[in-house]
Formats: C-alpha cells, structure tokens, sequence
C-alpha cells in the first residue's frame, strides 16, 4: 500500500485526505483570522503578487484551486470582469462554503465545485489561468493534481502556485522557533486548535523547495517555469505556461 506524509507521519494515501479535510473542517471558522496572526497580515501581499504576475485580462476563464476563503478568486473576478469567468473549487466543504459566501458578500457570482484537485470535473483546455494558493503541498499525489491543472488549461495558458516554501538559511532557526512554538500557540488560543498549526508547520517542512516544485512543475508539462521567493522564502509564487 503506497504511502505519503502527513505533516511529519507517514499515512496511507486513502487516509490523508481524510485527515487534511478533518483540519480544515476544525480551523474553517477562525481561518481569515489565523492568517492575518501568523503572517501578520503579509499573506494579503503575497497573495496580491501572485494575482499580479497571473497577467490576466478582462474576458479570461481562470480556475482558482483549493480556494479556500476565496482570496484569490475575489481578486481574480475583479481582473476578469463581466465577461470572463472565475470558477472556485476546494476538497473540504466547509472551506468551500466560506469561500462561496465571501465571494457573495463581494458581489461575485463564481460558480464553486467541491472536487479533488486530482480529478478537476472540467473538459481540457477549459481556462486561461489556473491557481492554487496554499494548497499543493496538503494533496496527496502532487504530480497528478499539477499534471490535471495543465490537463484543464489552454495551450499557452498559466499556472501560479503560490505556497510556503523554503527559507533563506540566515533566517531557518527563528522561522523554526516561531513555527514550532508561536503557531501551535496562537492555534489553541485563536482557533482552540493547536494540532492543526502543528501539521501546518510540518506540512511546510515536507513541502518540495522552490527548485523541486519547480521540476515538477516542468515534469508536468509546463515551460517557462520561474519562481520567485517572498520575505525571504517563507512563501514563493511559482509560474509555468502550459505547453502545446
């Protein structure tokens, strides 16, 4: 039976999406919040990076990934206009309906599936741009879920993968500290959940760095891959162009 981590155990693969859906089921109420605490408010600038980069014009599809509380769908919309298209798609229910009520709230009418990102329930070439911001590295089977974002995109169309990723080496043993210490921490006061922050800062270790993610990107049929590192390489925007 093949196996994969879970933050720093090994599990069987049917078991980890189970476990990761039993997190986010857990941290979906104090999520937005829990973000701004822990990056102190800089997941907002990365995630505008990543949108900016994207370069995607009025009119264009963009599929938005593991969408979460729908940030990146939000911005997305704007950029799109009346007459593209965002769609929002998330693994866990309860993200996916936080995601679907603030994209409202916004005035956002994008059409939400809750499907695994290895499986995406769209014919190919259906977008111009595919996203995923903090979501890769809690799939199972990453190589399947980017080979299924270039399945769904467009010849010549982008992927950005915005995550957490590997920090500069001067800054490893303050980052771990905080990580280790200060999240699970603010978990249980925050969220009153310090085991989910736990597996996020292990998740985070297990993750590919920038150059792994890269080659896998380019393993699944994207070129023109390049990366660039935020405050230090705490997090990274990946950008590929769909091959053919």
């Amino acid at each position: 039976m093949s196996e994969t981590d879970f933050g720093y155990q090994r599990v069987p693969e049917r078991e980890k999406r189970s476990r990761v859906g039993e997190v986010f089921d857990r941290v979906a109420p104090r999520y937005d919040l829990m973000n701004d605490l822990m990056s102190l408010g800089l997941h907002r600038v990365w995630k505008a990076f990543a949108v900016s980069i994207a370069r995607v014009r009025p009119g264009e599809r963009v599929l938005d990934v593991a969408s979460g509380s729908g940030d990146l769908a939000r911005a997305f919309a704007g950029r799109v206009g009346p007459t593209g298209l965002v769609c929002a798609t998330d693994i866990n229910h309860a993200m996916l309906a936080r995601g679907r009520d603030r994209l409202l709230d916004a005035g956002c009418l994008a059409p939400a599936a809750q499907c695994d990102a290895e499986r995406l329930p769209f014919p190919a070439a259906s977008f111009d741009c595919v996203s995923v911001g903090f979501g890769l590295r809690n799939m199972t089977r990453k190589d399947a879920a980017l080979a299924e974002m270039a399945r769904v995109l467009k010849p010549g169309g982008r992927l950005i993968v915005l995550e957490f990723s590997k920090v500069a080496k001067a800054l490893e043993k303050p980052y771990d500290i905080y990580s280790f210490r200060v999240l699970p921490w603010l978990g249980e006061r925050i969220a009153g959940d310090a085991d989910a922050y736990r597996y996020l800062a292990e998740s985070i270790r297990m993750h590919p760095d920038q150059a792994t993610l890269a080659a896998l990107m380019e393993r699944a049929g994207f070129a023109q891959v390049e990366y660039f590192n935020l405050s230090a390489g705490i997090a990274a925007v990946h950008r590929g162009v769909k091959v053919g």
